[in-house]
């Protein structure tokens, strides 16, 4: 896995400028859950961020599509800066897993660290876990941008590139689909049984090119991904995408009976409520586009609701 920035870690449960427990919790220290956090901190609420461990942003290499960086700049240098900012108001970020969440009269009980947190809302930023492909130093191929994970974020680097999509459904073809936008040498190897595969007719529109078969090996060489494949012979490509879904990280909110999708992700109302009152979620847990930006908007939606809905219970005129 790679390597994330150092963060602070809470010494105990209390808010190091109030000396009070805190009042929020948010499950996550991804983009979604630093940018509520900012946001909560700078409404003076007590906020604690239960740091659980690398988010997908830690994948990325270098982020180009990231507003106000031209140039570029790493994952872990997003959630550094994130991370900096949460702490400079005041929101304390401690390392560790929720591992129970449940209800506790109007507001929750946590255990965090083997311990119980009592809070009055919760905000679910705990992302997806992406299913990567069963391939030989394939962290160290992400790390080096040659094996990838969202075309959406990176597809214009691969602007008349060779490009191999792996993909085990419908999924793959539509992310080979997306990607012959970029570049007309579009492969989609396709590892997953063949009635998966569905949309042949859209392949042969586009001209991407088919191959059914399991990946036995790949070799990094230099700026280049070749792959096994098939028949013992070597393909040759300049970047891998990896099609094969994610899992969300909706375990604290499924046990509590949140409203899922079939795909597991949590729906949420306009104000990034779930369908359990006082928990919110933001960011890739939530159905719709797996993005930073995406994510720190619903995070600002989420927090403004939670303060707002906390002062309204408190007897406050709400704007």
């Amino acid at each position: 896995m790679l390597g994330r920035p150092a963060r602070p870690v809470a010494d105990d449960l209390e808010d190091p400028l109030t000396g009070r427990d805190p009042e929020i919790l948010i499950v996550g220290a991804g983009p979604a859950g630093l940018t509520a956090a900012t946001y909560l901190a700078r409404f003076r609420r007590r906020v604690l961020v239960a740091d659980g461990g690398a988010p997908r942003a830690c994948w990325i290499p270098v982020s180009h599509n990231m507003p106000g960086f031209p140039q570029g700049i790493t994952g872990d240098a997003i959630l550094k800066r994130m991370t900096d900012q949460a702490v400079e108001y005041g929101a304390v970020v401690e390392a560790g897993q929720v591992e129970a969440l449940k209800r506790d009269g109007d507001g929750f009980v946590a255990k965090l660290n083997g311990r119980e947190v009592r809070v009055r809302a919760v905000l679910m930023a705990t992302g997806v876990i992406d299913h990567h492909p069963d391939l030989p130093g394939v962290e160290r191929a992400i790390e080096r941008s040659l094996v990838r994970i969202c075309p959406i974020c990176d597809g214009y680097e691969a602007i008349d590139k060779a490009v191999a999509v792996i993909g085990h459904d419908g999924k793959g073809v539509r992310e080979a689909a997306f990607l012959r936008t970029y570049s007309d040498r579009v492969t989609l190897i396709h590892i997953g049984p063949a009635d998966a595969l569905d949309e042949m007719a859209e392949l042969t529109r586009l001209g991407i090119e088919l191959i059914r078969a399991p990946i036995d090996n790949v070799r990094l060489d230099g700026d280049r991904v070749t792959a096994l494949s098939w028949g013992g012979a070597f393909r040759t490509f300049d970047l891998v995408y990896s099609a094969l879904g994610t899992s969300p990280n909706a375990g604290l909110a499924d046990g509590l009976g949140a409203r899922t999708g079939d795909d597991g992700r949590l729906f949420v109302d306009p104000h990034q409520q779930t369908s359990i009152a006082g928990l919110y979620a933001a960011g890739d847990v939530v159905r719709g586009l797996n993005q930073i930006a995406v994510a720190s908007a619903e995070a600002a939606v989420a927090a403004t609701a939670i303060h707002n809905s906390l002062r309204e219970a408190d007897g406050w005129t709400v704007a």
